[in-house]
């Protein structure tokens, strides 16, 4: 699944392209993904100028002036900048044309989203989808006295907590994982059961990982390319995260992975106390 730097990435691609432009047409070749697209989205955009792309956690938001457009890239969605006059995939569910280019939607397993929040609803931070998430992690806000004071009643694993997106966003599992082993953290240890000296090893190691994956252009283990076709790098780098039985770069003991709420874990038992 796409995350927070293969998102961030994506935006980076595609600002240039859309920022202030006018949309000329949208085509819709199914119905919905996920979720239904919205019925009357072609009318609500033609004509309509894209004033700013923004980004919170892993939705992709085109901001117009009576609106927002929200875009999840699902399992193995990702977003394209093309000409025009391209022909269609099989996989190409949305377009959004601009001028002589059009930003394409692509996504073979159809779990992504691409919805409408309209100005009169109030900001988009008001979105359902939205309002429940936690900081963003590369913002100022983020910081290990924020991770330490709100899980002091949270039991639940580190990695788990990370994940849920309350506290802090986008920090997927292929990060945490990364993040845990850089602070040395083992991912089974109860939130509350870290220090705040630890939580600054943390901090700074999810926001150091992050900001490394973004420079390499995000992890393209599976579907993820950005806007210009390119597959990221960040995945040459990895110490743990799909690592299992291989040798630890730091300790050389083997890279372990078990299963937390159903997702893969991997950590190092030597580095990681």
């Amino acid at each position: 699944m796409p995350e927070l730097p293969e998102v961030e990435v994506t935006r980076r691609g595609v600002a240039p392209h859309l920022q202030d432009q006018q949309v000329t047409d949208v085509i819709l070749r199914r119905s919905g993904l996920r979720w239904p697209f919205p019925k009357d989205l072609a009318d609500l955009l033609r004509g309509q100028k894209i004033s700013s792309i923004g980004r919170r956690g892993k939705y992709l938001l085109l901001n117009f002036a009576h609106g927002t457009v929200l875009i999840h890239l699902g399992m193995s969605g990702h977003l394209r900048v093309l000409p025009s006059q391209t022909p269609a995939g099989k996989h190409d569910h949305i377009d959004i044309v601009v001028g002589s280019q059009l930003l394409r939607m692509n996504d073979p397993r159809r779990f992504g989203a691409v919805l409408w929040h309209s100005l009169a609803d109030g900001p988009v931070e008001n979105h359902l989808l939205l309002c429940h998430l936690g900081v963003e992690p590369l913002e100022d806000k983020f910081d290990a006295k924020l991770l330490y004071e709100q899980s002091r009643k949270r039991r639940s694993a580190i990695k788990q907590v990370l994940l849920a997106g309350d506290i802090v966003v986008g920090v997927g599992n292929i990060y945490a994982s990364e993040s845990l082993f850089k602070a040395r953290i083992n991912p089974k240890i109860a939130a509350d059961r870290i220090s705040l000296a630890r939580y600054t090893l943390l901090a700074e190691a999810i926001r150091e990982t992050l900001a490394a994956a973004i420079v390499q252009g995000g992890s393209s283990l599976r579907d993820f390319v950005a806007v210009n076709g390119q597959s990221g790098y960040f995945q040459q780098s990895y110490f743990v995260y799909d690592r299992t039985g291989m040798p630890c770069k730091v300790c050389d003991a083997p890279i372990r992975q078990i299963k937390q709420g159903q997702r893969s874990t991997f950590y190092c038992v030597n580095c990681q106390k």
